[in-house]
Parts: C-alpha cells; structure tokens; sequence
C-alpha cells in the first residue's frame, strides 16, 4: 500500500453517496454577497457537479440570491426570507423589537417553505465558506439557519453533506451545541484542513470517521486559470487588503491590531518601490475597498508623486478580475485566506498574513509555512525579510506549488467521485474534467 493511499486511510475512509442518474440538489452557503472566495467555491462545487451530473437540478440557498441566479442562471433562494423590509431599525432595542414582533411570528413560515422546497431535492450540500463558527452570532447565516436547512432536508429523506468546511471560532455555549447538532445530521462531513477537525474535537464533537480534504478552491477548472504575465518592464508585487477581521482573528478585536498591520504594509511598499517594484493592490472582498483606501492614505504622507503612480489600483469587481490581477503580478502579500489560496493556483510565490488558523493550515500543506506571519504584531522589517527570502527562492517554490496543487486536485476529484457516486475518466482512467463554462457549467431546470 502506498503513502498516499495510507494518509488518505489516517484521514478517514470515504462514504459513498448513491444518487440518482437525474439528480436534484441543493447547496447551501455564504453566496452571491460581495465576498470573492465563497463565489469562487461556488464556481467549483457547480462546475465539479456538472462534470458528474450534467442534467442536475440545482437549487442555492444563499446569502444573495438575485446576485448569485443572475450569474449563474441556477434558481436560488435566500436563507433567510424577509417578509418587512420598510422597517429597518438601528438601535438594540428596536432590533429586539422587530426579533419578537416580527422575526419570531415569520420563523414557522420559513420552516414550511423550507420543507415545500427540500421535500423535491435528493441531497443538500454544504461546501466551504467557513459557516462553522460564531463570530458574527448565531442568526443570519450562523449556525441556527444552518442547523434548520439541515434538520429540514434530513426530515425530508435529503441526503446531507459538508464538504470541505471550515471552523471556528466557536465562542459561546449556545453556537457549540447548534454546531455539533448541524453537524450530527450530516450522512457525510470533510473539513479543508486538520485545524478545523481538531477545532471541532475540541467542542466534544467526535470527528475520527470524517476527513480532511483541500479547499474546494483547488478544483477549479484549469480554464479559469489565466495564465498572462505582469506585462511591465519592472516587477510587480500583489498586495492583497483586508477588513479587520474582528472576533474571527481574536476573542478581543483590537484597532491596534488593524493599524499595525497597515503601518507594517505600508513599510514593506516603501521598500519594495525602492527595490523598483510597481505595487498592485488586491482585495477579496467589496467591504476591503475602505481598508485600501485607509492604507493609500497612510502611504500617501510617505511617497513622491512619482512614487504614487507606480501603486496600481484596479477595480475588482468578479473572481475573474481578481484572477487576472493577481496573474498580473510577481510575487504576492496576501491577507484573504483565498487570495493566497487563488495566487498558488496561479503559481505565484505568496506571503500570508495570517489572521485565523485556516491560513496556517494552508501554507503548511502547501510547504510554505515559513512565510506565514501573524497578523497580530505584525512588523514591517518582518515582512520584508521574508520577502526577500521568497524572492531568492521564487523558481524552486514555483515547482513545489505545481506538484502541490495538482496533489490537491486529485484529492478533490476523488472526493467528488465519492459524494457524487459517479465516474468521469479519460482514457488514462484518471478523471478528466469536461469542457463546461465556469460560471455555469451545469444545464439547469427550475
């Protein structure tokens, strides 16, 4: 037996899911918000699910559905319906108001239209975007509306399975419980990394039939990939901004934390315009816009004109334009857990500030954990050390993340192969992906 099939034994065994030939399926997620990582795992899970099931039926339960139907051309429903949107309080006693006036009458309609819904659907899937956590409590698209989407597609003879998930922080007694419930339902759970199933041991969830597998990010289709250069006479390096990140970084959030990170940003661009590279700034997420702008401000006081034109700020407005932007780079600074992940899967040296254990899972996985810093007390003179020594070693860690990535994508495939009970092979047997459009890679009734 070799190594590989041993690891894949210690990371659990592999429960195959038997569906039908025209199969009906639901996935459920943290989508069509202006969040560029949840978009481009929903991207993944459609095109891997089309590969398999062509003719599949797919309902999204989501975060935004006019955004993500618009796109995709996939009926999609939000997961939580909202009957009075006139009134849209402010204050915490107006808030509670509306929860008891009309939250809590409207949650017994939203249980039955979830039945009338899951009641036509064969399984529900749950893929990434790190819905196992409370940071942000447990309403909204926290773990009460997930335990009632899972609770409600078990009731109706739905399989349930989580796919490469994510978890913690899982601060407070009520979100343990609702979690391990959610979880309790599944037929089958893999997590993307071994901190996320050791996080959840730690709650007392028993975790030692599931497995750990990739970010489902890694499956995206070789097409979505570009592969063009910087297209400039200097070298370019990526600067990926983001939001502070709050409770999801530290029980006790400090903006101490958060300028120190963009004074240890703005020290590391200063060095780097002096080491004639140009700058691209990148964002994975529409609210990082304000951490950019707060960030040009900072370096503003500190640069030539001269200086300034040589920062590039593009929009980026799809996972397309962050794709090309970061294809458009050297060397890449990322702080967005999947704008790491998107810059190795173009093949691009990359730094990760490091905000939550997810991030040091990955560049460990990856061979890149040396250049993996915390975001807490982060130091500008720290950062550029590390670049230096990623620059030194830029054609060797290029190598490593081919051979890396193309591991990942045959776990992913198998793991597919598994959930999906379905087999796409070429004539080596190793599954090959069909020619289908990214963004909608699956013929789709409503």
């Amino acid at each position: 037996m070799d190594q590989r099939t041993i690891a894949r034994l210690q990371r659990g065994s592999v429960a195959s899911i038997t569906l039908k030939p025209h199969v009906r399926v639901a996935i459920y997620g943290n989508f069509g918000s202006t969040n560029f990582g949840n978009d481009c795992t929903l991207q993944a899970i459609l095109h891997n699910l089309g590969c398999f099931h062509p003719d599949a039926e797919i309902t999204c339960i989501c975060t935004g559905p006019e955004a993500v139907a618009r796109k995709h051309q996939i009926e999609a429903i939000p997961v939580v319906e909202v009957f009075v949107r006139s009134w849209t309080p402010r204050g915490s006693l107006a808030r509670r108001l509306r929860q008891i006036c009309i939250g809590i009458p409207s949650e017994p309609y939203r249980w039955i239209k979830g039945f009338n819904k899951l009641k036509r659907m064969d399984i529900l899937i749950i893929p990434g975007t790190g819905l196992l956590n409370d940071a942000n409590g447990v309403r909204g698209w926290g773990q009460y509306n997930l335990l009632k989407w899972s609770l409600i597609a078990k009731l109706c003879g739905c399989k349930v399975v989580f796919v490469s998930v994510g978890a913690g922080p899982i601060y407070s007694r009520l979100g343990r419980l609702i979690t391990k419930a959610a979880l309790a339902l599944a037929d089958s759970r893999s997590y993307r990394d071994a901190s996320s199933k050791e996080c959840l041991e730690s709650i007392g969830f028993r975790t030692e039939r599931d497995r750990v597998e990739p970010d489902l990010v890694f499956s995206l289709p070789e097409a979505a990939i570009p592969h063009h250069g910087n297209g400039s006479h200097r070298p370019v390096a990526g600067l990926g901004l983001m939001a502070y990140s709050g409770r999801y970084s530290a029980s006790r959030p400090s903006d101490e934390t958060y300028l120190g990170y963009l004074e240890a940003l703005v020290s590391l661009t200063q060095w780097l315009l002096a080491r004639d590279y140009d700058v691209r700034l990148l964002i994975g997420d529409g609210a990082d816009r304000n951490a950019a702008h707060e960030f040009r401000s900072l370096l503003r006081e500190k640069l030539s004109a001269g200086e300034e034109d040589r920062i590039i700020e593009e929009p980026i407005n799809s996972v397309d334009d962050l794709l090309s932007q970061i294809a458009a780079t050297d060397i890449v600074v990322a702080t967005r857990f999947h704008n790491a992940l998107l810059a190795i899967l173009c093949n691009k040296p990359v730094i990760a500030i490091s905000f939550h254990h997810k991030c040091e899972s990955m560049m460990r996985a990856t061979g890149l954990s040396k250049y993996c810093l915390d975001i807490n007390g982060l130091q500008g003179d720290a950062l550029i050390e590390r670049f230096r020594d990623l620059e030194r070693h830029a054609d060797t860690l290029k190598a490593l993340l081919t051979q890396k990535v193309r591991e990942f994508r045959k776990e992913l495939d198998e793991q597919y192969q598994s959930i999906f009970n379905g087999k796409v092979t070429g004539p080596s047997g190793v599954v090959e992906r069909r020619a289908l459009p990214v963004a909608s890679a699956v013929p789709r009734r409503r």
